[in-house]
């Protein structure tokens, strides 16, 4: 009982006291090769001009992007009611890895054999796979964002944050240019050549996990009243958001942000619908894409060290507001000036992270870290419905209304979020 009670009492050391240097070296090696891994399936040009090729549908790809995007939302607060319980969270973090990799590797096989002949198979087969690479990135994402709320501490997150996102646009770069070199001039054709940069990220992300073989995690504090069940565990939900006036607008405005989320893959559709063009646009627009989150990281760094994590998130929303209406701007002016959108979307998606992730743990209680990260993923429920809306929205209505409700919505957050710092 003694040592029980001396276990639980045991403090939460931040890494400056072992060793700073390798939980630098370990974050910033996983999101290195994370950030290549994630070249080769990318969200705002691969993924898109994948399915575009599989179909011409626009609803079937906001569904699929749907469960891309919120599987791990919808599963959340289930999973940290789980993990909540768990005072390690590192073979979580693998496990969640290798079914990431898996998934690649299943949707490369289904594309390599299935893709010329058989294109609705393949799709349906992404319908598991995509979900698969969802859920399991969804508990790797909380174990990973505990981890790091553990072994750094409030204050230095932002730099942390910011170096990591740094080496992933390298990575990311690197990355773009081997889609590049495989989409050119078609010298690989389909479906080879998507199947080729799947299994790619599927090694990938087995080389990103050997990092975390080499931390030290130290155990969380886990009380005798956090072993409950998993009703008890969600009447927490309504009293934490109705105390923590803070972590409620968070929520709010993270859900309004979607609405940039859920249109960035649209702007590859709208290129390849408007302009024709072939593959070798994928691999350029991508470079674009890379460059601009290389620049902004300068920005994000600078932003976090002298005005806060806040200032971040309400940069990028800023530019997220303004994104849709210069592509259509751009538009007028064919597919080469079009990539200035992507090398925008490089910096939404790099300010996102280094923003919404940092903030968070920011005002999250580290004794109710992991259900803090429970909620914010199953209230972020905009998420799962907005690309099938995008999908039926332009669909129906066209990519012109759908970018400027995109635009006044993203405003909206942008003033909803304040510029008071966060506590």
């Amino acid at each position: 009982m003694g040592i029980k009670k001396n276990f639980e009492n045991t403090t939460q050391l931040p890494e400056e006291e072992g060793n700073t240097k390798r939980t630098y070296i370990v974050f910033i090696w996983h999101g290195a090769f994370l950030a290549l891994t994630m070249s080769m399936l990318d969200f705002n040009t691969v993924f898109p001009a994948l399915i575009s090729n599989l179909t011409e549908s626009k609803i079937i790809f906001g569904l699929l992007y749907s469960i891309m995007l919120g599987t791990p939302l919808v599963f959340n607060i289930i999973l940290s009611s789980f993990m909540y319980v768990h005072r390690y969270k590192k073979k979580i973090l693998l496990l969640g890895i290798y079914l990431r990799s898996f998934s690649f590797l299943g949707m490369a096989i289904f594309t390599w054999f299935f893709g010329k002949q058989f294109p609705l198979l393949v799709i349906a087969s992404f319908f598991f796979w995509i979900f698969l690479f969802s859920i399991s990135g969804g508990f790797a994402g909380m174990a990973y964002s505990d981890i790091i709320g553990k072994l750094v501490k409030k204050g230095e997150r932002g730099k942390l944050f910011a170096s990591r996102q740094f080496a992933r646009s390298i990575f990311s770069f690197l990355g773009g240019m081997v889609v590049l070199n495989i989409f050119t001039f078609n010298r690989i054709p389909f479906p080879y050549n998507y199947s080729i940069t799947l299994i790619i990220g599927s090694g990938g992300l087995l080389v990103a996990s050997i990092a975390f073989w080499f931390i030290k995690e130290p155990p969380s504090i886990i009380k005798d009243e956090n072993k409950e069940s998993f009703r008890l565990f969600i009447k927490k939900v309504p009293s934490i958001l109705k105390k923590d006036a803070s972590f409620t607008r968070f929520i709010i405005v993270e859900n309004m942000s979607s609405f940039s989320l859920m249109i960035l893959p649209f702007y590859m559709l709208y290129a390849k619908d408007t302009f024709a063009i072939d593959e070798t646009y994928v691999g350029r627009y991508l470079i674009f894409q890379t460059i601009g989150a290389i620049i902004s990281n300068l920005l994000w760094g600078m932003i976090s060290n002298k005005w806060g994590s806040k200032w971040v998130v309400r940069t990028c929303i800023l530019i997220g507001s303004l994104v849709p209406i210069l592509a259509l701007i751009l538009s007028k002016f064919g597919p080469d000036y079009y990539a200035i959108v992507f090398f925008l979307v490089g910096f939404l998606i790099s300010g996102r992270p280094v923003g919404f992730e940092s903030y968070l743990l920011d005002i999250a209680p580290s004794d109710d870290r992991i259900i803090y990260l429970g909620i914010r993923g199953t209230m972020n429920f905009f998420i799962i419905l907005l690309p099938i809306v995008a999908g039926y929205f332009i669909t129906y209505m066209g990519y012109h209304l759908t970018f400027i409700i995109v635009t006044v919505v993203m405003f909206a957050a942008f003033l909803l979020l304040g510029t008071k710092k966060a506590n």
